[in-house]
């Protein structure tokens, strides 16, 4: 029986982008600011994230302690918030629509490994969330997932699949509970 060896684990041909200046740069830049709490100011964030090729819309709140893997995979729309110690582990690309609501300690992953592989392969896949998402505090979505316009993935959910709009979604995995409406 085969065994999985992480010695041997090789995660080309994936490359994250950027030079190797910028990853560099953007890792102390996203553990001086965006991790941490003490500027809690969402338009400092925001310049930082667009100044390192983030493509993000007016109106749109970063709270603080939130971790972005690669700012230049990542796109979000207007008006849209991304609450406290929001991980979005964006190896590739993540869009977010307009009037988004990512809630406190939600994760957006876009890679994981194949464990039928013996060298652990590394998996990657975008992550959509429509206009009108939200995704519920210490939710996770991952990779290859669109959560579809004005769909809801409650608290503590995980999303594995694509979620259908106006639906409300819950459990891990995450199945349809019921319809939203919007009065």
């Amino acid at each position: 029986m085969q065994q999985t060896n992480l010695s041997a684990y090789n995660n080309l041909p994936y490359h994250p982008g950027g030079s190797s200046l910028k990853r560099a740069l953007w890792y102390y830049v996203n553990e001086l600011v965006l991790k941490s709490g003490w500027l809690p100011v969402s338009s400092v964030k925001v310049a930082l994230l667009r100044l390192f090729g983030a493509n993000i819309g007016k109106g749109v709140i970063i709270k603080p302690n939130v971790n972005i893997k690669y700012p230049w995979h990542l796109k979000i729309g207007n008006n849209s918030w991304v609450g406290e110690a929001v991980w979005i582990d964006n190896l590739i690309t993540v869009n977010i629509g307009s009037n988004v609501c990512i809630s406190q300690g939600a994760i957006l992953q876009t890679g994981s490994h194949n464990y039928k592989k013996t060298k652990f392969d590394l998996i990657t896949a975008p992550i959509t969330l429509e206009d009108g998402v939200w995704i519920g505090c210490g939710a996770i979505i991952n990779q290859g997932v669109t959560a579809s316009s004005h769909s809801v993935l409650t608290s503590g959910s995980v999303a594995t699949k694509s979620m259908e709009a106006y639906s409300i979604y819950q459990g891990n995995p995450a199945l349809k509970v019921r319809s939203r409406s919007i009065e």
